[in-house]
C-alpha cells in the first residue's frame, strides 16, 4: 500500500534540520536550520563551525550539537558582529519543547577551548520546538524556531482508514519457545475393528469411509453360513469410519475385519525434538500447534515424554493431546508447534510489527493526537510475538503496532530526513 496515494489530503508537519557542524564533531549531520530574528523559519544561516547562525542586534550565537563520540551535547560560540568573543562575554541557556509538550533546559558552561558547552545530553530523536535565550556584554537576546526528525501528521480519520493501530506500552511476558515439527495420529484405545462372528456372504454394507457413526449402529448384514439367516454386524464405538475392508458379495470368514472405526474427536500429536532442546522439554509445557493446511492453531500442553526415540529420525517424541470436535485435524497430517519452556516478564513490551528500522536504528512511532514520530528503541529479549524494551519509551506511550510501515513510509516520502 502507498500511504502517499491514500494520504493527498493529509498535511505533513516535517522540517528536516540538523544540529551541528564540522568543527563540533556532528557525525550524524544534524543542522539547526532557520535565520536570525525571534522567531525563525527560513534556512539557517552557518557559522564558523558549522553550527546554526543566530543573529539579533549586531552579536550571534552560532550553536551546535556536538557527537564527537560522546553523548550529543548543546555547544554555542559567541560573536559581536564578525568578531569573536570569549565564552565569559556572555551566556547561553537552550529550552526544548519535545512532542506531547514535554520539556528541557539545557545551560551551557564557558569552556577552555572558548565555547560553551552543555553538561546534559540532546536526547534522540532531535525533535522539538527550539528556543534560545542568551546574554552577551549583557545584552539580553532570544530566538525560537522549530527543528523536526522523523514526524508526521495524519488525519485520525485516515489513519483508521489505513489500518494504522495503537496500543499502549506496557508489560508483558517474553516466553523462551522451540520450534519443532510433529505428526497427529489416533489414541490408542479411541478405535475399533468391527469383525464377522460367523463366516458367509456379505448381504449388505452401510457405512462408507468417512462416515460418522454411532455406538450400536448397523454397519453390515451378514448371512451365516451355519443358520442360513442374516445377523447385523454392529459399531462398537460412537467415531468415525477410517477403513472398509470387504465389498458386499463378498465371503467373510470367521473373524474378518470388515471395517475400523476411531474415535477422532481427540488426537495425539507427537512432537520430534532433537539434540540439546530436549533438555528443556518437561509434561506439562505449553505448547500451540499449527496446521500447515490452513495456519489455524489451538493451544495445548505435554502430556509424557516418550521412553524411547524416533528410530528413523533419532529425535526425542513429546506427546501431547488435541481437541478436534469438528474433525479438521486428520490423522497423519504434519504439524508445526512451538513450544514454551519457560517465561519472563518484561517492565515493556510492544508487538514485533510496531518495530521498524529507521536510518541506523530501531525503532517504533508514537502518537500524540494525530503526530507521529519516531522513537529510537533498545531491544532486550523477544519471542514470535513481542519483544521487550530497554529504552526509549515509557509505559503508557502511545505506540503504533499495526501497519507501522505506512508511518515510516509517510515520513520518508515527505523528504523529512537528513543523514544521521
Amino acid at each position: 500500500m502507498n500511504l502517499r496515494h491514500w494520504m493527498l489530503p493529509i498535511a505533513l508537519v516535517m522540517a528536516l534540520t540538523a544540529c551541528g557542524g564540522d568543527a563540533a564533531n556532528d557525525e550524524h549531520g544534524h543542522a539547526e536550520e532557520g535565520e536570525a530574528g525571534t522567531e525563525l523559519t527560513e534556512e539557517a544561516v552557518k557559522g564558523a563551525h558549522g553550527g546554526r547562525l543566530l543573529e539579533q542586534e549586531g552579536y550571534a550565537v552560532e550553536l551546535a550539537i556536538a557527537e564527537d563520540g560522546t553523548p550529543p551535547k548543546y555547544q554555542a560560540w559567541l560573536y559581536k558582529g564578525d568578531k569573536a568573543l570569549p565564552a565569559s562575554a556572555g551566556k547561553v541557556e537552550v529550552r526544548l519543547k519535545r512532542l506531547g509538550n514535554i520539556a528541557e533546559t539545557h545551560t551551557l558552561a564557558p569552556q577552555a577551548d572558548g565555547s560553551l558547552m552543555a553538561t546534559s545530553t540532546v536526547g534522540e530523536p532531535h525533535s522539538f520546538d527550539v528556543e534560545v535565550l542568551a546574554q552577551i556584554e549583557g545584552k539580553p537576546l532570544r530566538w525560537a524556531y522549530d527543528s523536526y526528525e522523523g514526524r508526521t501528521t495524519i488525519a485520525r480519520a485516515m489513519a483508521e482508514q489505513s489500518g494504522i493501530k495503537i496500543a499502549p506500552a506496557s508489560p508483558g511476558i517474553i516466553a523462551d519457545e522451540h520450534e519443532v515439527q510433529g505428526l497427529l495420529t489416533p489414541i490408542e484405545g479411541r478405535s475399533a475393528k468391527v469383525t464377522a462372528r460367523f463366516p458367509g456372504p456379505i448381504r449388505r454394507l452401510t457405512a462408507q469411509v468417512g462416515d460418522r457413526v454411532g455406538a450400536g449402529q448397523t454397519l453390515a448384514v451378514i448371512e451365516s453360513n451355519l443358520s442360513l439367516s442374516n445377523y447385523s454386524i454392529t459399531s462398537p464405538l460412537t467415531g468415525v469410519v477410517v477403513t472398509r475392508d470387504a465389498p458386499v458379495g463378498a465371503v467373510a470368514g470367521e473373524g474378518m475385519v470388515l471395517y475400523e472405526v476411531a474415535d477422532l474427536t481427540r488426537l495425539w500429536v507427537d512432537l520430534h525434538i532433537f539434540g540439546a532442546d530436549a533438555q528443556h522439554i518437561q509434561p506439562g509445557g505449553r505448547v500451540q500447534v499449527t496446521r500447515m493446511s490452513d495456519g489455524a492453531t489451538l493451544d495445548t500442553v505435554i502430556d509424557r515424554i516418550l521412553p524411547g526415540t524416533a528410530t528413523a529420525s533419532q529425535s526425542t517424541v513429546a506427546r501431547a493431546t488435541i481437541a478436534n470436535a469438528d474433525g479438521q485435524w486428520r490423522p497423519g497430517s504434519a504439524v508445526k508447534a512451538r513450544i514454551t519452556v519457560d517465561q519472563q516478564p518484561a517492565a515493556l513490551v510492544v508487538p514485533l510489527a510496531a518495530l521498524q528500522k529507521f536510518r541506523d536504528w530501531d525503532v517504533v512511532f508514537i502518537r500524540v493526537g494525530d503526530t507521529y514520530e519516531i522513537r529510537p528503541v533498545t531491544l532486550g529479549k523477544r519471542d514470535a510475538a513481542q519483544v521487550e524494551i530497554l529504552e526509549g519509551l515509557k509505559a503508557g506511550d502511545q505506540v503504533v503496532v499495526e501497519q507501522s510501515y505506512l508511518v515510516k513510509a509517510d515520513i520518508e516520502k515527505s523528504g523529512a530526513s537528513h543523514d544521521h
